[in-house]
């Protein structure tokens, strides 16, 4: 089991009205089966208390524990009762979002009280959960954040503007918190060939919304292998593939010419 003596908080634990289950029941379930020791947090107590009879079933350990996302203090609890009860915190995955159900709407229509109640729920509540885990972590030295995200942050269609902004908020939060890491520590140069792995990456992140490994790049539906703007080494200099592709072009014209340079 991966996760197996891994304590995790799992914030959004609950289940929404609907057919199916949603993201954070889920990853309650499948923490569980994978040996973690987790805390199910949601604003619902019942909905909390739902998921964590679930995990039991799953033969997990699983405490229901009730916090809102829109009160710090809640969240700074939750962080308490899960370190006060298990001694750590491993993993913390951040899924709650609302979009609709909290009144919002494309830009003509959207209210000062609505974009206020969703950005509260969407982008603040995880960055408050994140400012009462990482104290915990650094002094550990370890742990992982799992913040969940949308496709709608780099969708240019998307119409409802505050789930958009908050989503893509989230993305660029997330980005700043990883260079942070531990203050004053010192980073340690990459190589260049892990700098190269992580430009092309990136391309494939602000295209799809979420990093792909090399391996998966084919799963992207309409992403060419040109779109990566990768570079190859060729003649002792770096130059990009449709340049590489140019200059063999200008040097079979050459030979053909038989090495006289092209008239006019």
């Amino acid at each position: 089991m991966r996760l197996a003596g891994k304590i995790a908080i799992v914030i959004g634990a609950g289940q929404s009205p609907g057919e199916g289950i949603g993201n954070g029941r889920a990853t309650v379930l499948r923490f569980a089966q994978e040996g973690a020791r987790i805390l199910a947090v949601d604003r619902d107590l019942a909905a909390a208390e739902e998921t964590t009879a679930l995990a039991v079933k799953e033969g997990g350990e699983c405490v229901a524990f009730q916090a809102d996302v829109t009160r710090e203090a809640t969240l700074a609890a939750a962080m308490a009762a899960a370190v006060e009860r298990w001694g750590r915190l491993d993993i913390l995955h951040n899924n709650v979002g609302v979009s609709v159900g909290g009144g919002d709407k494309p830009i003509e229509e959207l209210t000062e009280e609505a974009f206020d109640r969703v950005s509260a729920i969407n982008l603040r509540g995880t960055i408050m959960a994140c400012k009462h885990a990482l104290p915990i972590m650094r002094r550990q030295r370890s742990g992982a954040i799992v913040n969940i995200s949308s496709v709608a942050a780099f969708e240019n269609t998307y119409p409802l503007v505050t789930y958009k902004v908050t989503k893509a908020g989230m993305v660029a939060f997330t980005q700043q918190a990883d260079g942070g890491r531990y203050p004053g520590a010192r980073q340690q140069p990459q190589p260049r060939r892990d700098r190269r792995r992580a430009r092309r990456q990136g391309a494939v992140a602000r295209q799809d919304g979420y990093r792909l490994g090399c391996r998966q790049r084919g799963v992207v539906p309409r992403l060419r292998r040109s779109q990566f703007h990768h570079r190859r080494r060729r003649a002792g200099r770096w130059r990009r593939v449709g340049q590489d592709r140019l200059t063999a072009h200008l040097s079979a014209a050459r030979e053909r010419r038989g090495g006289r340079a092209p008239a006019g």
